[in-house]
């Protein structure tokens, strides 16, 4: 019976093809939403009791004062290094301790110092130290004002939504919903009653905020004035909705505000149910509305307000001041960490669906990428290749010699991933289960026992993954003589791991289960981090610490960058999924995840031909790049919809293996930086308001920009080229355009369009090889594409592509530059070693002039003249096999 009803289970969630919006809860139906969205502006009860004050050299406190219940906060705020301001409210004396999130930062922020600058009865005013900059707090009712000469940057508690409900003794006589609450057919038993906090955010001067992923909705945020918030609640959302701020698979709890004078971040450090309401004062507004205000000279700053809502825990918010979207970037990377530096050939092409049937399917389909000439580093194995859904197992029968089928991949450079999701099957006979069970590892319910659910096994138990015991024993699973038929070529994928539990409220786990003395509800949203960070572990510990680990995940936190590659999740081979995969990756670029991508034609229905060829295309430029597909569609292997339509997705993969090396030194940079890889246009024209809400086009590092056909039946697309005295190149005609223009492009079905930015040096690949492996030691072409009012650079980044011994500078870090006539290599890190035997084999000069000789200088003071093509229609020059090594100084110099 037990194995029926969850088949039953899984065609009615996968069978019907759209999200059943009442399987999930609005703000209405969610109690603590309910009440303090009831709150009216302006009516604040809180006041600061300024006689309280305490100021150390890098803290102040200070008691905040309910008047209506007398309850008392404790106010902390912290000036953080790198112009970062933190603020923390807690209960001054909570009948228990309130959870505060663990893990998620990398260190305890480094302090500087705080100085009073002036304090009377109404309020006090600080030093942040920076350019002017200062907290004004005033007294009654509380507020907490971030200035910067007399410009307000950011304003807390100004609408005086500041609510923090404290513990307390069931009373009587009790709102619905406080210290129960029922949904459907499950009850929330409540024991510690109403725990919710909640804090407003004004934003003068700001129209445009972004991030708090994730939502299928567009990249800038919209006002929820007349909706729902935007709900952070890591969810098992199938064939979710577009273009709603309904809760998804992850939640990160950051958004990004920018206008063309600053931009400045949010960090709302809290894992339990999160709401964000978003308003505006120019909400609404026409663009004549706007004008007529300008033309009339009206007085009113845009301002954009903002509202967080969490369920329980704490409030802990690091404000993060800017003033340039890198400095936010750098802001919160100090934070939680930078993108985990993934093996190059994680970036190159994936190829999965649920599930290939059995190991003669891997080979087939493996000989079939050869036999059509069409690259790729990894294949997938879904649930099917398990034992009964038992986890770290393989099918006797479908996958009886897993090793022989890895040595087949790994002869060829290939390589294979295959799922380990944390839903436990229970059964007596499954040694993972019994010694999870032995050891106590198992969530537990609100009674004492082991937590059970329902998910693909059947009955299943999830692993308390908030325990550091519980992690390393996970870890060591992954060790090759414990998770047997495995070799160094297997890598990891993390599935419903929100968790997913299919008869569990809202398809998930019940708040009142229990992580040892804390609820569910308190962390829910950590719990997808800890599992990919476990697993990760498990494939560092199982190399002795050496390979660098590649691991999938579907829910995700704040800090889950520092681990691994996300996904978009159960989308649908539709065009509009295929255009909100732009935005949604964009969001979590902007919140530190830049390793992001979207089931290649959609996960659920069959696309149409057209549409697979232009996903196949557009996922080429995004940064995880896979195609995956439903168990009940029709199989869609690249060279299953004739040979003209196998010739385009190949040519759109092929493209991608050329910029891996592009690709490899922007995940180095994201590494070190915190920058986003796929990122909106705004980031590097933060004045030009034209890019402020693009969400069609976007660039990849600085130097590409990539306008992807995304309608149907398209004959053109209209890309904005930005800025005024900027020129861009067409990537494939090396036709130049001018930016500040939108211009019109018309396309076929082979047309990708994608631009290098003119000042820029783009190192590339053009012997496309089966796996981004057998191209390691190829030689590279550098794209030089000129701007004549500027020099032109770029960066060229090679290491071993998969040890950690990039860490102990085994790497090359290369400066290409071109000035005065002069294309040179530099090295950027002097006591880094590592060499390569890669060379450079030919050079491409886009808004070149002809030169009448071209000449190169190697280190040795050796000179040589080189042979060059010049193609005058197109002013592009071809210089061909100056042939110096990839890692060593030389110039060319064209006279």
């Amino acid at each position: 019976m037990a194995p029926l009803l969850v088949v039953g289970l899984a065609l009615c969630l996968s069978g019907t093809w759209a999200v059943d919006k009442g399987n999930f809860k609005t703000c209405e139906q969610s109690a603590f939403c309910k009440r303090q969205r009831a709150l009216k502006p302006g009516e604040s009860p809180y006041r600061a009791l300024l006689e309280t004050m305490e100021l150390t050299n890098t803290r102040l406190t200070l008691q905040l004062i309910n008047d209506n219940n007398k309850v008392r906060l404790l106010l902390e705020l912290y000036r953080l290094q790198g112009n970062i301001t933190r603020v923390k409210i807690n209960e001054l004396k909570p009948l228990k301790p309130r959870y505060e999130v663990p893990d998620v930062l990398i260190r305890e922020p480094t302090t500087e110092p705080l100085s009073v600058l002036s304090q009377d009865e109404n309020g006090v005013v600080l030093s942040l130290g920076v350019e002017s900059q200062r907290v004004i707090i005033s007294a009654r009712p509380f507020r907490l004002d971030i200035m910067e000469g007399s410009d307000v940057l950011m304003s807390l508690n100004s609408r005086g939504l500041l609510a923090f409900e404290h513990l307390r003794m069931q009373e009587e006589k009790v709102e619905d919903g406080m210290w129960e609450e029922t949904f459907k057919s499950h009850t929330d038993s409540k024991p510690n009653g109403p725990s919710a906090v909640s804090l407003d955010f004004s934003l003068p001067g700001v129209e445009h905020v972004y991030g708090i992923p994730e939502h299928a909705d567009t990249l800038r945020l919209k006002t929820t004035d007349n909706g729902d918030p935007y709900r952070l609640y890591n969810l098992d959302v199938f064939q979710y909705e577009l273009y709603n701020p309904m809760a998804l698979y992850g939640s990160v709890p950051v958004m990004v505000a920018h206008s063309a004078q600053r931009t400045t971040g949010i960090f709302w450090l809290n894992a339990a149910e999160t709401w964000v309401d978003i308003s505006s004062n120019t909400a609404g507004k026409t663009v004549f509305g706007k004008m007529l205000d300008y033309v009339q000279g009206s007085s009113e700053t845009p301002q954009t307000d903002v509202r967080w809502i969490s369920e329980s825990g704490i409030i802990d918010v690091f404000i993060m001041l800017g003033p340039t979207p890198k400095d936010v970037f750098s802001q919160y990377a100090s934070l939680t960490g930078t993108q985990s530096f993934p093996p190059l050939a994680s970036l190159g092409y994936h190829q999965c669906r649920w599930n290939y049937n059995d190991q003669e399917d891997v080979k087939s389909v493996d000989a079939g990428f050869d036999e059509h000439d069409i690259p790729y580093d990894f294949i997938w194995l879904d649930i099917e290749h398990t034992d009964g859904k038992r986890y770290f197992t393989w099918d006797p029968h479908k996958f009886a010699t897993p090793k022989e089928m890895l040595q087949g991949l790994m002869d060829k450079k290939r390589k294979m991933v295959a799922i380990v999701d944390p839903h436990i099957k229970v059964d007596s006979n499954y040694k993972i289960h019994n010694e999870i069970r032995t050891l106590g590892f198992y969530v537990k319910n609100k009674d004492g026992g082991d937590y059970e659910g329902w998910c693909w096994p059947g009955s299943a138990s999830y692993p308390d993954f908030t325990r550091a015991d519980m992690r390393a024993w996970w870890a060591s699973m992954f060790a090759y003589d414990q998770y047997e038929g495995t070799m160094e070529n297997l890598y990891t994928w993390n599935d419903m791991n929100e968790p997913s539990v299919f008869n569990g409220p809202e398809v998930t786990m019940h708040k009142d289960a229990m992580h040892g003395s804390w609820e569910h509800r308190d962390l829910h949203n950590l719990y997808g981090l800890y599992v990919q960070m476990a697993t990760a572990e498990g494939l560092i510990q199982r190399s002795g610490g050496v390979e660098r680990p590649f691991v999938l995940t579907r829910a995700f936190f704040a800090g889950s960058q520092r681990i691994g590659a996300v996904w978009t999740g159960d989308n649908a081979a539709e065009w509009d999924h295929l255009k909100i995969s732009i935005p949604m990756c964009l969001s979590m670029g902007l919140v530190g995840i830049s390793f992001c991508g979207a089931d290649i034609g959609g996960f659920f229905k069959s696309p149409s031909t057209e549409l697979l060829v232009r996903w196949y295309q557009a996922g080429a430029y995004q940064p995880f790049y896979r195609a995956h597909a439903h168990l009940d569609t029709p199989r869609r292997e690249p060279w299953l919809f004739g040979p003209e339509n196998t010739a385009l997705i190949r040519e759109a993969v092929r493209q991608r293996y050329t910029f891996l090396p592009y690709w490899y030194q922007l995940f180095y940079r994201a590494h070190v930086t915190g920058e986003p890889v796929m990122r909106p246009l705004w980031v590097e024209y933060p004045q030009d308001l034209a890019t402020f809400a693009l969400e069609d086009e976007y660039l990849i590092g600085r130097d590409l920009l990539v306008h992807p056909v995304v309608e149907e039946g398209a004959r053109g697309v209209t890309a904005y080229l930005p800025g005024k005295d900027e020129v861009w190149f067409d990537v494939h005609t090396f036709q130049k355009h001018n930016g500040a223009q939108n211009l019109y492009i018309p396309v076929t079905m082979s047309s990708i369009p994608v631009f290098q930015h003119g000042g820029s040096i783009i190192p590339r690949k053009l012997r496309v090889r089966r796996s981004s492996t057998c191209m390691e030691h190829d030689p590279y072409t550098l794209y030089v594409a000129l701007n004549l009012q500027r020099t032109a650079d770029g960066e060229l980044y090679i290491d071993d592509g998969h040890t950690f011994n990039y860490e102990k500078k085994e790497f090359i870090y290369r400066k290409l530059t071109f000035a005065n006539k002069v294309l040179s290599s530099v090295n950027l890190a002097p006591d880094a070693k590592f060499t390569t035997d890669s060379w450079i084999e030919r050079i491409i000069v886009l808004g070149a002039s002809k030169p009448s000789k071209v000449t190169l200088k190697t280190a040795d003071g050796q000179e040589k003249q080189l042979e060059f093509d010049f193609d005058a229609s197109m002013s592009v020059l071809t210089v061909r096999k100056p042939g110096m090594n990839a890692g060593a100084d030389w110039t060319v110099t064209f006279q």
